[in-house]
């Protein structure tokens, strides 16, 4: 018997389950690219439902419990009394997401000595110490490709929302008023702009091909330069390093994975090299960016806003500044979550459950670390020889 350890972001405030808009889910038959969709052998519950929280239990009980074995679900992760830390010791797997990370720290894995599985329900696994699980040889997945989409459409809505004064101009009408100079007094058409991404990517290539219609000049950057019919089809600029893209565009979408050499990229020295009233978009992790001196350069009109769907930590604390900063489009971290990609997601972590339990390979597009080596992938990574930036 394994016992499995979920942790999960807390249920809606108004209860569970809450009513949902739409009947079904659209199908789709695969990803860009050809990788197919999960492929568990069933699955006990609805597409669209909310999976991702304590109730949804990412619809796992039924099959586990099935098999015999024990599944623990909360959302109760910080510090060492949390129900977290008193399941460790005898926990088998331990499944987290991006957007409630379970931060699996050397200390933590150390309290867990029979961890052999470490799965992220999404993608993004920089929460779990790589060092730490290939020493241990704990495998470390995730659902590779399975909210990919989700975070790139939640990218473009934010450009557009930044560059068009939305939230602003939202909340005067939702206050009852009718300003029309304050709202347009920080609104632009995107049309014509310079849009560059950092890290070209599954989502950053989903970013720039969303963006082409708006008939705006699209450049990237990446270790690796993408191939020759992609960079004419989208007609794309290429810049050898982040500094060099970020003073040439209007808007730059983050894509990159987090790792020393993207720690504080955007420190204060790049973001006053860039245009005045440059927007950034940061949907990938909060680190990259230097916190403070993001709020100092809205505040001065050096950023024109700063749009983000990261923090650190995660839950951000109330009086985070990110939270009040002048134009800024912040979210929690759910550009991941919606109910589409949660159907996915919680497909591809039962996929793996079961190969796992069943003594079967896991699908090699899902393994970051396979039993303490570091897997290969064939996806763009804005670091050669870094995971791959899904």
């Amino acid at each position: 018997m394994a016992k499995i350890v979920c942790v999960l972001y807390p249920d809606p405030e108004t209860g569970f389950p809450p009513k949902y808009a739409r009947n079904d889910l659209p199908k789709i038959e695969g990803y860009p690219g050809g990788q197919t969709l999960p492929s568990p052998k069933a699955i006990d519950f609805t597409p669209g439902e909310l999976l991702g929280s304590v109730s949804g239990e990412l619809g796992l009980r039924a099959f586990l419990e099935s098999r015999g074995h024990e599944l623990v679900v909360t959302s109760d992760k910080e510090g060492p009394d949390s129900e977290l830390d008193r399941h460790l010791a005898d926990a088998d797997v331990v499944i987290s997401q991006p957007f409630w990370p379970a931060y699996l720290t050397p200390e933590r894995i150390a309290k867990a000595p029979k961890l052999k599985l470490a799965l992220t329900a999404g993608i993004g696994s920089d929460h779990v110490d790589l060092d730490s699980a290939i020493a241990r040889g704990i495998t470390v997945a995730e659902v590779t490709y399975s909210n990919s989409i989700s975070v790139a459409e939640h990218a473009v809505m934010m450009v557009l929302s930044l560059v068009r004064n939305y939230l602003p101009s939202h909340r005067i009408a939702e206050q009852g008023g009718w300003n029309i100079a304050d709202c347009v007094s920080h609104s632009y058409d995107l049309e014509g702009m310079d849009v560059g991404v950092i890290a070209a990517g599954r989502i950053g290539v989903a970013v720039l091909r969303r963006l082409k219609p708006f008939d705006v000049k699209l450049h990237y950057t990446d270790k690796r330069r993408l191939p020759r019919e992609i960079e004419e089809e989208l007609n794309l600029t290429f810049h050898a390093t982040a500094q060099d893209l970020a003073k040439n565009v209007d808007v730059v979408s983050i894509h990159a994975p987090l790792h020393p050499e993207t720690i504080n990229l955007f420190d204060e020295k790049l973001l006053n090299s860039m245009r005045k009233g440059s927007y950034i978009v940061n949907t990938a992790r909060a680190q990259i960016v230097d916190r403070d001196a993001v709020v100092r350069a809205l505040e001065s009109g050096q950023l024109g806003g700063y749009a983000g769907d990261v923090w650190y930590p995660q839950p951000a604390p109330a009086d985070h500044p990110w939270r009040t900063m002048p134009f800024n489009g912040m979210t929690p971290h759910i550009s991941g979550t919606s109910l589409t990609a949660q159907a996915r997601y919680a497909a591809g972590t039962r996929e793996i459950l079961e190969s796992f339990l069943d003594g079967t390979p896991i699908r090699d597009e899902y393994l970051i670390v396979d039993g303490g080596k570091l897997a290969g992938t064939g996806a763009a990574s804005y670091t050669a020889g870094d995971k791959k930036n899904s």
